[in-house]
């Protein structure tokens, strides 16, 4: 879950880069392991070459993890955004691919889900709607996900009607206030999280030795870690909580690697 660290903590402006292109390589590639991106079949050639029909009901059903959550919903969201005006392009297939940062590696598993929900615009509010629950505690998040949307948007040309009622809707489902929803329409970056200390999320004194500070790391991810959580049958908020508890470690001891320069 480091991938999920760094996108927490590290995360500006609307860029959104390496850490959330890992993010989506992770969690698409976990519901691929699992089979659940086994039920679309193939069918109409698209971003892939490829398209498959698309169950909402049934996508819906498949989510579980934060991190799927975000996954998906993301490329769901972009897919629905580009089709409601009409064709998909490939100026907003690039777009996204940009906004979004998605490595090649994934590309694939982005590909088939981005195909499948490309078919029409219909049911992209229980997304937004999904992503606005599992992430209400990051709204920061949630505005950077409208800015990329937006970007994606202005692709092929100034916003058009269609688009700016998606997004509205979007922003209204992720909960996000007005202030919010006009930055990121206007590619204006949200205000910065305030640091948290690093050496207290450790709980490691300032002056203890870089080894000392690893060695608690290590220790920290041991008994946290979501994945190690879920073999053992903890429940769905116990996970979620462990995965927003690696992301601090992780975000603070990355903060004292670039503080040490390690």
């Amino acid at each position: 879950m480091s991938y999920w660290g760094k996108f927490i903590g590290g995360m500006a402006g609307f860029a959104m880069g390496g850490p959330v292109g890992a993010l989506f390589g992770a969690a698409l590639g976990h519901a691929a392991d699992e089979g659940k991106l086994n039920a679309f079949k193939s069918g109409v050639s698209g971003f892939a070459g490829r398209a498959m029909p698309f169950d909402p009901l049934k996508m819906a059903s498949m989510l579980g993890r934060r991190d799927q959550i975000f996954a998906v919903g993301v490329t769901v969201l972009a897919a629905k955004l580009c089709k409601c005006d009409g064709p998909v392009s490939r100026a907003e297939i690039d777009a996204f691919k940009r906004s979004f940062a998605i490595p090649q590696a994934s590309m694939s598993e982005v590909a088939r889900l981005f195909d499948s929900a490309r078919e029409n615009a219909a049911g992209f509010e229980t997304y937004a709607a999904q992503l606005g629950q599992a992430f209400s505690d990051d709204k920061t998040a949630l505005e950077q996900v409208l800015a990329g949307l937006y970007q994606i948007a202005r692709a092929d040309g100034p916003v058009n009607a269609a688009e700016a009622a998606f997004l509205s809707r979007v922003a209204f489902g992720f909960g996000l206030p007005e202030v919010a929803a006009r930055r990121a329409g206007q590619g204006v970056p949200p205000p910065a999280r305030p640091a948290e200390d690093p050496y207290l999320v450790l709980g490691v004194a300032p002056q203890a030795s870089s080894e000392e500070i690893r060695a608690r790391w290590k220790q920290l991810m041991r008994e946290s870690h979501p994945d190690s959580m879920a073999a053992k049958g903890a429940s769905a908020a116990a996970i979620k909580a462990a995965s927003e508890k690696v992301a601090r470690i992780n975000a603070a001891y990355d903060a004292i690697k670039r503080e040490r320069r390690l």
